[in-house]
């Protein structure tokens, strides 16, 4: 029960990591609030929480619903102790090839969705002297190919979370910076359709071969995920903040020029 008496938001709440980790919360003693943009997943997370969730929908990029999601979860819990910034979405094409739309769908979904709740929550948590887990990805620290607005984003994460943790380290507020390899989830699994369609392979096979070369040789759960935002959002990490933890199966510490030799 490490949150116990804690009250949790969480953004990208419906599915994968943001819903594995809303459970954990709970499981740990956390009342949870759910956002996200599409109601019916976000209903079915809080269904399994019980009296220890509750739903604000909304486009956590937008100020007024971001603003709204906030005051109502401090209306429901009485205060705001953890921030989980997991929305995200895709940011496919190479520079040359990606067109404003795209570029600005790629903020929105990945950037401008964690600035806005982290600057609309973050009264909240100077009151509570609270923890914010900002998810990224190792797309924050090396490129993959034709993704150029993800990658841009992730890295940008990063950023955002270092001046978080500097500016308002001073009055209590701790933030650190998440950052994935592959996870099963539905996001994840829409990239290994991909995959099973250009090879004729099916799901798993996929995931077998974009993990062939990470040390563990498979791609992480999204309960795995949601033990380590547990990790940053409790005491047991009370020293922590500005950092930035990778959990990839050890994919980038692999040196990419010697696979030859492997």
């Amino acid at each position: 029960m490490r949150l116990k008496g804690k009250v949790a938001l969480i953004t990208g709440a419906g599915t994968g990591i943001g819903a594995a980790t809303a459970r954990r919360f709970a499981a740990e003693g956390a009342s949870v609030m759910l956002t996200g943009r599409r109601p019916g997943p976000l209903a079915d997370v809080a269904a399994d929480l019980g009296d220890a969730g509750a739903v604000a929908c909304a486009d956590m990029s937008d100020t007024v619903q971001a603003r709204e999601a906030v005051e109502a979860c401090l209306r429901r819990f009485g205060a705001l102790d953890v921030v989980v910034a997991n929305a995200g979405g895709h940011g496919g094409g190479p520079v040359g090839e990606t067109d404003d739309a795209s570029w600005r769908l790629s903020l929105d979904a990945n950037l401008n969705t964690c600035f806005v709740t982290c600057r609309e929550t973050l009264p909240a948590l100077v009151r509570s002297k609270g923890a914010i887990v900002v998810v990224s990805s190792i797309a924050g620290l090396a490129a993959g190919p034709a993704v150029s607005g993800y990658v841009t984003t992730k890295h940008a994460l990063i950023g955002l979370t270092r001046s978080i943790a500097r500016d308002y380290g001073p009055q209590g507020v701790r933030a650190n910076c998440l950052c994935p390899g592959w996870v099963r989830t539905p996001m994840a699994d829409e990239e290994m359709d991909v995959l099973v369609e250009r090879d004729g392979i099916n799901r798993d096979e996929a995931y077998e071969l974009v993990t062939k070369d990470v040390p563990l040789r498979r791609p992480a759960t999204a309960d795995e995920i949601a033990a380590i935002c547990l990790f940053l959002a409790s005491p047991d990490s009370a020293v922590m903040t500005g950092s930035v933890v990778v959990a990839d199966g050890g994919a980038t510490a692999v040196d990419l020029p010697t696979l030859a030799f492997d």
